[in-house]
């Protein structure tokens, strides 16, 4: 733990929430925040047309100068900066205005981050686009959890924990229970599974179908549930855990559990992922269709 949470922002709406949120992170870390705005020369799109205001900006972005739009970006770090402290005025908060595009400096800032926060478009995204390339890009590639600001969380709601078995999701496991208990909220391990993703172990006989008897999968998964989180609830007294077992397709089981959870936790491949994939299916599509924020863990290189 670096003791650092980063949020990346642009000037947008789900940006200023995303502050919000990376701010009451950083407290309840105990960490420090920073506020990084990424500036690219020339960027025709990186401010609202509607920030374009006044005598001297009549021309279109792609035409205002280097040294105003560097002006109006120290403008709107300035701003989130006062958004944070009102948020979280206990935290301490630094700023940077970085030259270079926001997928790769947000990359870099991840590398001595222990979280990364975005929202899920900025100024520069595509209407119609649920989810920006940057938020997707550096959920991705980033060296650190990335938490996607997106739809209305619960706050009642308990923080919900997407478990496959996987090695890789390891880390995911630690990350909500981590978050469960810095949050005070209960947590909701759930595991969806089919006949199609269900592991299904030859059997003892070799005569015999290659099948299971009936009630042998369920009780598989249970116990892969189980496995997946033994010795965390040790680790987190704390934590309430419910363990959610659902016969359905990952996808839709999550996306579902998302409309009353506060946060969902993910990790970004798992064990049906293909190999050299950054990011799998399940989390792609929580990051598009999720009712709360999203918080995907890459488990350790």
């Amino acid at each position: 733990m670096s003791g650092l949470v980063v949020v990346g922002v642009d000037g947008s709406e789900s940006s200023s929430v995303a502050v919000e949120t990376a701010a009451r992170e950083a407290r309840a870390r105990g960490a420090a925040l920073r506020v990084v705005h990424a500036f690219a020369w020339p960027v025709p799109y990186a401010l609202p047309r509607s920030s374009l205001v006044g005598p001297s900006l009549s021309g279109p972005p792609s035409l205002v100068s280097e040294d105003v739009l560097r002006e109006m970006a120290g403008g709107l770090v300035a701003d989130a900066v006062g958004r944070a402290r009102a948020a979280a005025p206990e935290v301490e908060v630094s700023h940077a205005v970085l030259p270079g595009d926001p997928v790769t400096v947000l990359e870099a800032q991840s590398r001595a981050a222990e979280l990364v926060v975005v929202g899920p478009r900025g100024t520069g995204g595509f209407v119609g686009l649920p989810t920006g390339s940057t938020a997707v890009h550096l959920v991705a590639h980033g060296r650190c959890p990335v938490l996607v600001v997106r739809g209305q969380p619960r706050v009642d709601g308990p923080v919900v924990l997407g478990v496959d078995g996987s090695a890789a999701g390891a880390a995911a496991v630690d990350f909500a229970f981590a978050t469960a208990e810095r949050r005070r909220a209960p947590l909701v391990a759930l595991h969806a599974w089919t006949t199609w993703n269900a592991p299904m172990p030859p059997p003892q006989d070799a005569s015999a179908p290659y099948a299971n008897p009936p009630g042998a999968l369920s009780e598989a998964e249970e116990a892969l549930l189980s496995e997946a989180l033994a010795g965390y609830r040790a680790r987190y007294p704390g934590v309430v855990v419910e363990y959610r077992v659902v016969h359905g397709r990952t996808r839709e089981a999550l996306i579902d559990a998302s409309r009353s959870a506060r946060l969902m936790v993910v990790g970004a491949r798992g064990r049906g992922g293909f190999a050299g994939l950054l990011l799998g299916s399940v989390s792609q599509a929580l990051l598009h269709h999720a009712h709360c924020p999203v918080a995907v863990v890459r488990g350790r290189r």
